[in-house]
Order: structure tokens, then C-alpha cells, then sequence
């Protein structure tokens, strides 16, 4: 059974010039303990399929036509937004391209992991302490300790996105969902995120939506690809399929 079934998701957005479909009818899965990984270029839909489900798509002038998304037996689209609260961060965590847009600047790392423990899980300060020391030395960071007490600012963006990797797994969700976490890294510390992510994967049994606009860079990570252009699913299959024999001319091209 799916971890996560997707289907015949619709999504538009009202302007003042009229309506745009941004995805229509739009169906995917993420199977437990694996790695689904949605491809498309800027405007292709991928992005706002994954806010839609999880109630994060402002409304006006977004909305949902149609289409269910089904997480451990719940239709997150139905869901009343203090259930979709409970939800996110807790059972859903995200990732997003710039850290620096989710990390606040005047907060103290140690103080940002420490914060959702305390909200989901009612665990004291200094248990809490250790299990995000603990994770920022899972997910990398040298010195775990000093990097409690840092800000956000005092790090690289690579380091940067180890902690937000960190916050998004702080709570063990049942699934992750990375928003082309790599895109804003050079070559060399994107490789070294990647790796990291797909370890995780593994070693904590979860599944993983990873959203990018390179199919190169899920090559080596995922389990499943879907192609996404223009707010259609265009093609969908494992990845030895989608680069040895490509079907759709979008998939060709990318």
C-alpha cells in the first residue's frame, strides 16, 4: 500500500485576466521506504501539487478543483486546516530551496530544532537538547554543540541545508518532501546533500517526494519518476526506463 496515492489532483489559480490550471487531474504515488522524485521545468506544476496536499497554497487566488491525496489513510484534502497543522512537521516535513527563506535569522539554531519537539512531542528542554544535538551530528555537522548556539548567518548554504534537513526530520515523519533542495548549492556540496538524503532515507525507513527540475541529479536516488510539464503528468516510470527509453518529447528534452 502507498504511503502517499495522489490522484487526479487539480489546482488554479483566479487572476485578473481569468483562470490558469496549474495542475490538472494530476496522479502519483510515494511507496513506503522509497523515493518518488517529480521532474518539470519553472511553471510545470510540481512544486504546488506537493502545497496543495498540505493545505499551503494561498487562497485567493489558489484553489483545489478536484482530486484526492491520501496519506496513512486520511484524504489530506479534506482535512480542516488545525488537522493539516498537526500533520505538517509532525507525520509531513518539507524541505525547501533556500534555507534562508525558513530559518529565522534571529533565532538560534539549537533554539529552531529545539522548538517542534517541544511543540509535537510535549518534551522537556533538555531532552530535547540532546535529540537535536544528536540529529545535527547525524545529518553532518561537525561540531554539533557550537552549532546550538549559532544563527543561521554564520553558516555556509550547504550547512545551512543540513539543518534544515535536521528540522525537517527533528519530529521522525513518515515522509519527506524536498523541495529542489539542491538547486541554490554548487556541484560538489549538491553531490554531498544527495548522498546525505538518500542515507537518511535508508537508514530511517521513509518515504521521500523530491521535487527538481534536473533529472540528472535523481539518477542515482530515485525509485520512481514522475514527469511533469505545463501541470500534466506527461510520463511516469523507474529510472532505468525513463533514461533508456524515454516516451514523451518533454522527457526526451530534459
Amino acid at each position: 500500500m502507498a504511503l502517499l496515492s495522489v490522484d487526479n489532483l487539480s489546482v488554479s489559480f483566479v487572476t485578473r485576466n481569468g483562470t490558469n490550471k496549474a495542475v490538472d487531474n494530476v496522479s502519483f504515488s510515494v511507496e513506503e521506504r522509497q523515493i518518488t522524485a517529480i521532474i518539470g521545468e519553472s511553471g510545470s506544476g510540481k512544486s504546488v501539487s506537493c502545497y496543495a496536499m498540505l493545505g499551503l497554497v494561498p487562497s485567493p487566488p489558489g484553489r483545489i478543483d478536484g482530486g484526492t491525496a491520501h496519506f496513512q489513510g486520511q484524504d489530506l484534502l479534506s482535512l480542516s486546516e488545525a488537522e493539516l497543522r498537526a500533520i505538517r512537521g509532525r507525520d509531513i516535513a518539507m524541505i525547501f530551496q533556500d534555507p534562508m527563506t525558513c530559518l529565522n535569522p534571529f533565532m538560534k539554531i539549537g533554539d529552531q530544532l529545539i522548538e517542534p519537539l517541544t511543540l509535537h512531542k510535549g518534551l522537556a528542554k533538555g531532552p530535547a537538547r540532546a535529540q537535536a544535538m544528536a540529529l545535527l551530528d547525524e545529518v553532518g555537522i561537525r561540531d554539533p554543540q557550537a552549532a546550538m548556539s549559532a544563527f543561521p548567518h554564520e553558516f555556509s548554504g550547504g550547512m545551512r541545508q543540513r539543518v534544515m534537513i535536521a528540522m525537517a526530520l527533528i519530529n521522525e515523519p513518515k515522509l519527506l518532501i524536498a523541495d529542489e533542495p539542491t538547486t541554490a548549492l554548487d556541484v560538489t556540496i549538491q553531490a554531498q546533500i544527495l548522498k546525505l538524503i538518500a542515507e537518511l532515507q535508508t537508514k530511517r525507513d521513509i518515504g521521500v517526494l523530491f521535487i527538481s527540475h534536473d533529472l540528472a541529479v535523481v539518477s542515482d536516488i530515485a525509485d520512481q519518476i514522475v514527469v511533469m510539464e505545463k501541470g500534466l503528468v506527461v510520463e511516469q516510470g523507474q529510472p532505468k526506463q525513463i533514461f533508456d527509453n524515454p516516451q514523451h518529447p518533454y522527457t526526451q528534452k530534459l
